[in-house]
């Protein structure tokens, strides 16, 4: 998979997933841009990616203000000259009793996980259905889309919004050539995996846990131009663990 040249926006890429995937894309030779709300660790990021021998740029985007996502896509036009992907991975959790979630805290995460996937879609395809080929546009949702265990109203709210919009766009986008995709990754483990024990590697079927390159891997195939074909769907890449059967053994 070449992508030589190929202009790639990744938010929430300063670290963890987002990293992975903008790393992943800049081996494979793309323009790499960075778009996070943490300036030091996206900075850092940036240099990393120029170090091996990339072509990175961080802009500090907060996805949550619209400005900043209009000016995300304005600077990386401007820089490299067009837009061909768009992963959106910027996300946050909040874990709390539904009798105790705040409105704030409500409205931060989905403005956070979900309204950002239309902002950023919208404004990517604005200059992607001015390319030849048109474009492709990953959304990062998550497992727990489809499962979910106490206190976790806003986070899967979010997520299973992502899905959904997911569809939408692709048939809204389809007529402009741009594809759009989403990914609901397990667990994924982004520290040392000495930190994991044998029991977090055996609860899945692929008997470990999850790495931020998996997610990457996938975020290359559907954005392969060779792969135009797949479009619209939600793509589980989580070690087996939603088709796992768990009873307790006495």
């Amino acid at each position: 998979m070449d992508f030589l040249n190929k202009v790639v926006v990744v938010t929430g890429g300063a670290k963890g997933i987002g990293r992975g995937v903008a790393a992943a894309f800049s081996i494979k030779g793309a323009k790499v841009i960075l778009a996070d709300v943490e300036s030091e660790t996206g900075e850092r990021t940036e240099t990393e990616i120029k170090k091996q021998g990339g072509e990175a740029l961080f802009v500090k985007t907060d996805v949550r203000n619209e400005k900043d996502i209009i000016h995300l896509f304005e600077v990386a036009n401007q820089t490299f000259g067009r837009i061909d992907i768009l992963i959106n991975n910027a996300g946050k959790g909040v874990f709390k009793s539904p009798y105790d979630l705040t409105i704030e805290e409500w409205d931060d995460c989905l403005n956070t996980n979900l309204r950002s996937v239309f902002l950023c879609s919208r404004e990517a395809a604005r200059y992607m259905r001015e390319n030849r080929t048109g474009g492709a546009i990953v959304n990062i949702a998550s497992t727990r889309a489809l499962m979910s265990e106490p206190n976790s109203e806003a986070y899967g709210a979010s997520k299973g919004g992502i899905v959904a919009i997911t569809h939408a766009l692709a048939a809204s986008f389809s007529q402009d050539r741009i594809t759009v995709n989403a990914i609901s990754p397990g667990w994924i483990h982004n520290g040392d995996e000495a930190e994991l024990s044998h029991a977090d590697h055996e609860q899945h079927l692929s008997r470990r846990v999850g790495k931020p390159s998996d997610i990457a891997r996938a975020c290359l195939y559907l954005t392969n131009p060779d792969n135009d074909f797949v479009t619209g769907v939600n793509l589980v890449i989580d070690g087996g663990m939603t088709r796992k059967m768990i009873y307790v053994e006495e």
